[in-house]
């Protein structure tokens, strides 16, 4: 009894001292032997990207005559907070349909699915010119996406849907803006949801290693999910610290010396 005893204890030990969070699991971006030390500065990956079906559009045309521009753009209004300034972009930008067009005034649909916004900007200004204005008008015309949304999941500080008002964003941004992966959080396997032309498809990317920077999934595109799995040592119960596992030994210990001595004493 007490060599079984004996041998519990120490498989029980063994498993929740290994099963501690150290700073391998938590610590981004490491060098893990994978970058040769004089190249650690890595060049990040940003592809342009092309805009897809459900993106909304901010299209804002300029001229020497502002007049003739009025029917274009809408209606600015200020000192707006963040949710009505949402609300604005849904109702007055240009949301991209299931065709890939955009309704755009005067010159009707125009498909913008697979464009750049420099490719979307030269079309309309194109368009412009052949259809309404003349070269002397001066036109100048600007494409923005109406801010990079997305939505994080998992174990992450805060999951929702949120929306990033910049041109581009890396992931670690996007989940520091969700309040962080928490300790419990795999950073080694996060998950990445995107939306293609012909569907969505899940991507990992390990963000403790310093090569995620090359990885085509470190900058976020609008509509991404961002899903963060718990890590194995959550699941069956283990600390976060050696010293929460050295608690739950000692309790487990507590149990077991008690039931031995009632048992013996039977």
């Amino acid at each position: 009894m007490i060599k079984q005893f004996s041998l519990f204890v120490s498989i029980t030990t063994a498993v929740l001292c290994s099963s501690c969070i150290t700073n391998k699991d938590v610590v981004y971006l490491q060098d893990k032997g994978t970058v040769i030390p004089d190249s650690l500065a890595i060049k990040e990956l940003s592809k342009p990207y092309r805009v897809q079906v459900n993106d909304i559009l901010s299209i804002n045309v300029k001229a020497l005559d502002e007049e003739l521009t009025a029917i274009f753009n809408p209606v600015e209004t200020t000192n707006l907070n963040v949710n009505q300034g949402q609300s604005s972009l849904y109702f007055n930008g240009f949301t991209v349909d299931l065709h890939g067009n955009i309704k755009f005034p005067i010159l009707g649909d125009i498909n913008v699915l697979g464009y750049t916004i420099k490719d979307i900007e030269d079309k309309v200004k194109t368009e412009l010119l052949a259809q309404y204005f003349k070269e002397t008008a001066e036109i100048f015309v600007t494409v923005k996406l109406a801010g990079l949304r997305y939505t994080v999941t998992g174990e992450v500080g805060g999951t929702g849907i949120y929306t990033l008002y910049q041109d581009r964003a890396n992931i670690i941004e996007a989940l520091a803006n969700a309040g962080d992966i928490s300790q419990t959080g795999d950073r080694t396997d996060v998950l990445v949801v995107r939306q293609y032309p012909d569907g969505q498809k899940i991507h990992h990317i390990d963000l403790t290693d310093i090569t995620a920077m090359h990885s085509p999934y470190y900058y976020i595109q609008p509509n991404d999910i961002i899903l963060v799995k718990p890590l194995k040592r959550k699941a069956i119960g283990a600390g976060q610290t050696a010293f929460q596992n050295l608690t739950t030994i000692a309790s487990i210990l507590s149990v077991l010396v008690s039931t031995y001595f009632l048992t013996k004493n039977l």
